[in-house]
């Protein structure tokens, strides 16, 4: 998935980690993503950066795309990074530089990692289902493994939980014990959570160490007695070993959680850098280069890269 933004801002990403729990809702701003497809942005927003390694997060739909072209992102660049494409409804296609092509589906898990660098496209099939509805994340890269071998990973069957009129899907990371086979670079977890009208659940397990969020993708669902709906992300700090949930309808949602990423970074356009200069050079190389590989197979024009904003790109952290 592409930050499409014409004039991306810079965003600066690192801790601000709450010491303890809270409760702090956060709604998203809507942002046009390609010819066909409005997305809502919940990370980064103002007063959240980051929720553990996971520092972008885009949710869409349901769209009626029945007459439509549906999502169509050109070949775009990505480093330092990992994405995470969750779907409730509809496909889409994926494309690398490596050679990858498959289509991805509801609740299975499409998991890029950039590495040093890497180029996709994503689409809606030419013969597609009517609703277009799903969620794209990214997952900043540690030092350590940020200038891994690009891969690509589809996992078609993910492990499930059930708890007193909860089911989840775990998307990454662990949750009571079922581990998803996707591969992770830091402690982290996403599980796609789904409960039936007025259920209620009182002990959702959670790792005091992690900061989380919730962000609803259909539905209506108290979090922690805080309601949370569509277009909206609760973030929920750390030192949780639980959470109650209490269903107002049919809702899913997405919980999100990591240990606080402590690293200073800094991301512009499609890019998780630590410097101004890697990050230029990587626009450059976009450019002019062939390091993020091609794409074959899209029908279509690759993006190009904005032009860099004025002055220096500065990398920050959790104290500055």
């Amino acid at each position: 998935m592409s930050n499409l933004d014409l004039k991306p801002v810079t965003t600066l990403c690192g801790g601000d980690a709450s010491a303890g729990p809270t409760r702090d809702l956060l709604t998203g701003r809507t942002v046009q993503l390609g010819e066909s497809t409005q997305v809502r942005r919940l990370l980064p927003t103002l007063g959240r950066r980051m929720v553990g390694a996971w520092c972008f997060v885009d949710h869409y739909g349901p769209d009626d795309i029945a007459d439509e072209p549906g999502m169509q992102v050109p070949p775009h660049p990505h480093f330092g990074l990992q994405t995470v494409s969750w779907l409730h409804d509809g496909e889409v296609l994926h494309r690398d530089s490596l050679g990858s092509l498959q289509t991805v589906r509801p609740r299975q898990l499409g998991l890029m990692t950039s590495g040093r660098a890497i180029s996709h496209s994503e689409e809606s099939p030419r013969e597609h289902a009517r609703l277009l509805h799903g969620a794209q994340l990214w997952v900043a890269l540690p030092d350590a493994h940020r200038h891994t071998a690009p891969a690509f990973e589809h996992h078609a069957e993910l492990p499930t939980v059930s708890i007193a009129g909860l089911h989840g899907t775990v998307i990454l990371g662990s949750v009571d014990g079922a581990a998803s086979p996707g591969t992770t670079y830091t402690p982290l977890m996403g599980v796609d959570l789904t409960l039936a009208e007025s259920s209620t659940v009182r002990h959702l397990p959670l790792d005091p160490g992690f900061e989380y969020a919730a962000l609803a993708i259909s539905g209506s669902v108290d979090v922690d007695g805080v309601r949370v709906e569509p277009g909206s992300l609760l973030y929920l700090g750390c030192g949780r070993r639980e959470l109650p949930l209490l269903a107002r309808t049919d809702a899913s949602l997405l919980l999100l959680g990591g240990e606080p990423f402590e690293e200073r970074l800094v991301m512009w356009w499609n890019f998780v850098g630590r410097t101004h200069e890697e990050i230029a050079q990587a626009r450059e190389d976009w450019e002019t280069g062939d390091r993020f590989g091609a794409v074959h197979g899209y029908d279509g024009e690759r993006l190009h890269a904005p032009a860099l904003p004025p002055g220096v790109l500065r990398a920050r952290g959790r104290e500055s």
